[in-house]
């Protein structure tokens, strides 16, 4: 396995880029599919979560160049399918209707956390999971793989709840349709340069052990985690930034199904 830090680096952006593209593939196939098209893809994923955890347990045992490989592949494909079923609409929440207009505060973000409550809990029962696979074993990236993954994710759906600039709707699937009437298009809050300002300190902070480094695997793990992070913080950068990211995955994917009347409905 290669040892080099770009090398590493490398394949952690190829593997974000791999596994984003083959998740939005499948949902805009389901999309396109049957009543049970969705629950369907999500079943036939369960081996690729079994062989997540599986690879996960092998691999913490021991601190090697190829076990951080396959524990940070692993944590990927625990994490993909956990994707899969909330973009599918099997692991969502209770509330499928949109925002209704005018509602504000503490209503929206209660309503808005029901639209996710159960995927919520799924991905902190999962961290919890991945914590007592790690706790006191050899090799512990994977747990902070998962963890940088779980951290972005919350940023980024405040970031979506509170207002940003730019919200690429594009890739939101049939099942999800209600959840673009909770995304707010503004300027800036808060939550922005938090979030930001938290995975670049992140990333920095990896970086750091990266250089300091001196053991092929921890150099293999520390250039993994930079770049898994440095992907993060640049996710949010381009809720500001006006770049054409949907053109890494348009490419690949068919055409979207037709959106009825109130799929339609523009973001508030």
């Amino acid at each position: 396995m290669p040892t080099s830090p770009w090398i590493a680096a490398i394949i952690a952006v190829f593997a974000w880029w791999f596994f984003t593209g083959l998740i939005l593939l499948v949902v805009r196939k389901s999309d396109a599919g049957d009543g049970v098209a969705h629950a369907r893809s999500v079943l036939l994923g369960v081996p690729v979560l079994a062989l997540g955890f599986a690879g996960l347990v092998v691999s913490s045992a021991t601190l090697s160049v190829m076990n951080v490989y396959v524990a940070f592949l692993s944590v990927l494909m625990i994490w993909g399918w956990i994707e899969l079923a909330f973009l599918a609409g099997i692991v969502t929440g209770p509330e499928t209707r949109p925002c209704p207009t005018g509602l504000s505060g503490w209503a929206r973000f209660k309503r808005a956390f029901n639209t996710l409550a159960y995927h919520e809990l799924l991905l902190l029962a999962v961290l919890l999971i991945v914590l007592v696979i790690s706790a006191g074993a050899e090799n512990a990236f994977g747990f902070w793989v998962y963890l940088v993954l779980f951290s972005a994710r919350i940023s980024a759906k405040l970031n979506l709840f509170f207002g940003v600039p730019r919200i690429n709707t594009e890739f939101v699937p049939v099942p999800l349709k209600h959840l673009k009437s909770y995304f707010r298009q503004a300027g800036v809050t808060v939550a922005f340069p938090i979030g930001v300002t938290f995975l670049s300190l992140t990333t920095a902070c990896f970086a750091e052990r990266l250089f300091a480094s001196d053991a092929p695997a921890t150099t293999v793990g520390f250039a993994l985690l930079t770049a898994l992070a440095a992907l993060a913080a640049l996710e949010h950068w381009l809720m500001v930034i006006p770049l054409p990211d949907a053109k890494l995955w348009r490419w690949i994917l068919p055409a979207a199904a037709t959106p009825s009347h109130h799929d339609q409905r523009k973001i508030p």
